[in-house]
């Protein structure tokens, strides 16, 4: 497995690019390196579904760069998401991390989520994969790209097969395919946002 970590300046690229380059590469907290296998691309002021969208807050300022930081937030009063920071300094993007494959510390991930019926299942969804990792916004705006983290992103092989499709769950720019995945069993199901309106 790769040893080497993602510098500031690779992730400093829009979040579209920046999604597709995290294909393959490994996130490592709480004992457990995960392979990501599933991704979703936000950016700030031209992307309704995003944070960003309605300005800098104290929730979403870590969006705002710079670059190869780790954004946390809570969703639906149960649940975290970790997001990987592109874009330059002051410029907010980000990456949703959607799923990943478990490929060491197994025996802990399963500990953090004794209901999974397979590996595969882990970290399946961007909820299990921060549960998995034992993430919590406790970690949010650490730097993935420092050897001293507790949070680290390493390179992977780039992704030979990347396959595009629409964001899950959003209430809004549905239709934006600006989800990415590899071919793995631990991609998530599609579930689409919100309501489509009608044609006119």
């Amino acid at each position: 497995m790769s040893s080497r970590l993602l510098t500031r300046e690779e992730l400093a690229i829009d979040p579209v690019d920046a999604a597709q380059l995290l294909l393959g590469s490994f996130l490592e907290a709480g004992g457990v390196r995960v392979r990501i296998v599933e991704v979703e691309a936000y950016r700030g002021g031209d992307d309704p579904a995003s944070h960003c969208y309605r300005g800098k807050t104290p929730r979403n300022e870590v969006m705002f760069g710079p670059a190869g930081f780790l954004y946390v937030y809570f969703v639906y009063g149960m649940h975290f998401c970790a997001n990987v920071v592109s874009l330059t300094d002051g410029v907010p993007g980000a990456v949703l991390l959607r799923a990943g494959e478990v490929v060491s510390g197994e025996d802990i991930a399963f500990s953090r989520r004794p209901a999974s019926r397979s590996a595969a299942e882990l970290a399946k969804g961007p909820a299990r994969l921060c549960k998995v990792l034992g993430l919590d916004r406790t970690q949010n705006g650490l730097d993935l790209t420092s050897a001293d983290s507790p949070v680290r992103l390493y390179a992977g092989e780039p992704a030979t097969k990347v396959f595009a499709g629409p964001r899950v769950g959003v209430a809004v720019a549905m239709d934006v395919p600006w989800r990415f995945w590899i071919d793995s069993p631990a991609v998530s199901t599609y579930k689409r946002g919100g309501k489509r309106r009608p044609s006119a």
